[in-house]
């Protein structure tokens, strides 16, 4: 393993910002630490780094034990949300600063940085200063410098959050293929759950300083470990009901709920995909009106109101809602195909569980 999280914690005073986490990074993969602001996942980045010593627990790289361990010590590339460039450095010396604090020698430097500005396409800018670049431009130059000195770790705190949009989106695209040619093990802290998705090989989320779930961003998605999970990660209906021989009553609306006892109350959660709709009130098992169609783009999302005022959210393709003929304030009907009971959140329930433990993912079809 190339990093290995062993039950740190961290505590500022009486406030606990990160809560025995355990978790392992395999060599040359992408991590992301995704979680709502005040999660612990900057505090995270900072142990690994060495910028905060934990409270708790132990930190080792490459087998390699580090956790009482100097910053310089630990061959980590840090790349911080605000760029902190050098402004009176133009890029060449900034790229350059760390190699020369290592005393590299000049035409090491000079190889190294050359072949950073071309691997990070920045040729031609090394004269500039960082007021004269762009937002993206000061990003990867920020980065050029942390890979600069080959680390055995690249961390990368809300790498992307001081750019707009569209660039952030070439970023992204960017950093998954520079990855792909480093193979550098590399960390980085978000609130963006698309962005994760998107650049991650898996997905450490994180809430109130515990460790909620790590897997595949397509894991996290279809199988959330509790009701948390499941309500960062995209869109999730959630209904209360209560369960009778393996069928939890929510309104109108029955779900299967296999294993919970009877009298029991749970809550199940489906995704907007799971739900079809038809123009005819006949066709499936509940009826609603569709109250509001939101444009998304490729993707229509829609509202429903059953008649007993459960409000249930669908999506589907543009090409779908108008071949369908769907319009505000008809009268459809609709069917849940897959749901899921869900587990409790980390805070009522403990740490997060293995995949055997959490909420059971069932089939609900036209007959739940």
């Amino acid at each position: 393993m190339s990093i290995v999280l062993d039950r740190i914690s961290k505590r500022f005073g009486p406030v606990i910002a990160v809560d025995s986490v355990s978790l392992s990074v395999e060599e040359g993969e992408l991590v992301a630490l995704l979680g709502p602001s005040g999660g612990g996942k900057t505090t995270i980045l900072r142990m690994i780094a060495g910028l905060e010593m934990p409270t708790e627990g132990e930190i080792i790289i490459r087998n390699r034990r580090v956790t009482d361990l100097r910053v310089q010590e630990r061959n980590i590339g840090f790349v911080f949300q605000n760029y902190a460039l050098f402004k009176h450095m133009n890029v060449f010396r900034n790229i350059a600063f760390g190699l020369r604090v290592k005393r590299w020698r000049k035409a090491e430097i000079e190889a190294r940085v050359g072949e950073l500005l071309h691997l990070l396409e920045l040729e031609g800018l090394a004269q500039r200063l960082p007021h004269q670049l762009s937002g993206g431009q000061r990003q990867r130059v920020a980065i050029a410098r942390a890979l600069a000195p080959r680390p055995s770790v690249l961390l990368l705190d809300e790498p992307f959050g001081a750019v707009d949009a569209r660039i952030r989106q070439e970023l992204r695209e960017w950093l998954v293929r520079l990855h792909q040619e480093l193979n550098v093990t590399t960390l980085f802290v978000t609130h963006d759950q698309e962005e994760a998705m998107e650049v991650a090989r898996r997905i450490a989320i994180f809430s109130n300083g515990r460790l909620e779930q790590i897997d595949t961003p397509q894991t996290v998605y279809e199988e959330p470990a509790n009701e948390f999970v499941a309500r960062f990660i995209g869109v999730m209906n959630i209904l209360e009901g209560q369960v009778h021989n393996g069928v939890a009553r929510a309104g109108d609306i029955e779900l299967p709920a296999p294993g919970c006892a009877d009298g029991a109350r749970v809550r199940i959660g489906f995704r907007p995909y799971a739900v079809q709709v038809s123009p005819d009130p006949g066709r499936y098992r509940y009826q609603a009106v569709l109250l509001r169609t939101y444009f998304m783009g490729i993707m229509h999302r829609l509202e429903l109101a059953t008649p007993s005022g459960l409000r249930v959210r669908c999506r589907i393709t543009k090409e779908e809602y108008s071949n369908l003929g769907l319009r505000d304030s008809m009268n459809v009907s609709f069917q849940i195909r897959s749901c899921r009971v869900l587990a409790g959140e980390s805070a009522e329930s403990g740490p997060a569980r293995p995949a055997e433990d959490r909420g059971a993912s069932v089939p609900a079809g036209g007959t739940c």
